[in-house]
């Protein structure tokens, strides 16, 4: 029983790790990574060292290799959703005569993500090879911060375009590199962004189209049984007045299931919905997520290569066209032909 709760503590621990250390993706020499690296060597000494490895090949399996577990898992969290919502909001909706467009929207939601998901996971997302690195490396210019004239990708031997970066998961470099998404299975790039970004923009809304109308149809139960005008004695025999937080544990014994998955949905839209907005702002200034987190690091370094006389760099995004044109480049991205007649 002590080894089985020392290992779930140390899972719990090496899941955070990971966490922390995608947060901290393109700041290696960050105090937050410096301080997660530092309390994974003071815990190794407590682990085995045969766990450690398991763990360790386990994480690399799941996280620097392209696998489908995070797939089977994106599907089994969409149909457990689904499920209770058709066998038991739906239904309850129904007689409640909800508006029959409102009910069967998430899963017109539900069919734009599928095709979102299915283009965005077998779509070439700009994979660069010896064919077309001639074409693609004449599309942006090197700013000579981020992107510099000359680097060398050691595992496919080319030159690095600009604004790619070699995918460790994929092995191989992509063209305008965004990140690599464990939940579609694939790269996101220049080719498939537009996919990514609807896709993500239908989950938000399927996440929250869900949670609105379980709210309202547990709304409309609390308002149809007046129960925010009733009473309730406690253990020790006095009378109170029903308060949210009955009201919440009463609900939640009398429909569990709808119950949780609300919370659940919510705390989806929340997130999806933060990170939704996040893409939003990165298509509307022209950045990927790699040039964003790589831009972090010159408010607090200096680049002696590029700047004799140690002079602080300041980062300058050349990339960005206006609001208009940076977001009809995530739809339609430039081509060779498109640079030359600019």
């Amino acid at each position: 029983m002590d080894f089985l709760m020392l290992f779930m503590i140390y899972l719990c621990f090496v899941l955070t790790t990971i966490a922390l250390l995608c947060i901290c993706s393109g700041r290696k020499e960050s105090f937050l990574a410096r301080s997660v690296n530092g309390a994974s060597q003071v815990l190794s000494f407590v682990i085995p060292t045969q766990l450690q490895r398991v763990t360790q090949r386990v994480l690399h399996r799941l996280f620097h290799t392209r696998s489908c577990l995070f797939v089977v898992l994106h599907i089994v969290l969409q149909a457990a959703v689904y499920g209770e919502y058709t066998w038991e909001v739906f239904v309850y909706c129904g007689e409640l005569q909800f508006h029959l467009l409102l009910l069967l929207l998430p899963y017109l939601l539900l069919a734009g993500n599928v095709g979102c998901f299915v283009l965005c996971s077998r779509a070439n997302p700009g994979i660069i090879t010896k064919s077309n690195h001639a074409s693609l490396v004449k599309i942006y210019a090197y700013d000579g911060v981020l992107f510099q004239k000359g680097i060398m990708c050691p595992t496919c031997n080319m030159e690095k375009p600009a604004r790619s970066k070699h995918c460790s998961s994929c092995s191989m470099c992509v063209h305008r590199f965004d990140h690599h998404c464990v939940w579609v299975n694939n790269c996101i790039g220049a080719f498939n962004a537009k996919y990514f970004f609807l896709y993500l923009f239908t989950l938000t809304a399927m996440a929250a189209t869900i949670a609105i109308i379980t709210a309202a149809f547990l709304i409309q139960v609390v308002l149809l049984s007046n129960m925010m005008h009733g009473s309730y004695i406690d253990d020790q025999g006095q009378e109170h007045a029903v308060e949210i937080l009955f009201l919440i544990q009463h609900l939640f014994l009398t429909f569990p299931r709808i119950v949780f998955m609300l919370g659940f949905v919510i705390l989806l839209t929340l997130v999806l919905g933060a990170y939704c907005c996040f893409n939003l702002y990165l298509a509307l200034t022209n950045q990927t997520s790699n040039e964003w987190y790589k831009s972090r690091r010159y408010g607090h370094s200096h680049h002696l290569t590029l700047q004799p006389h140690d002079r602080r760099v300041v980062y300058k995004n050349i990339y960005s066209k206006g609001v208009w044109m940076n977001l009809k480049e995530i739809f339609k991205p430039p081509t060779v032909l498109e640079r030359k007649k600019k």
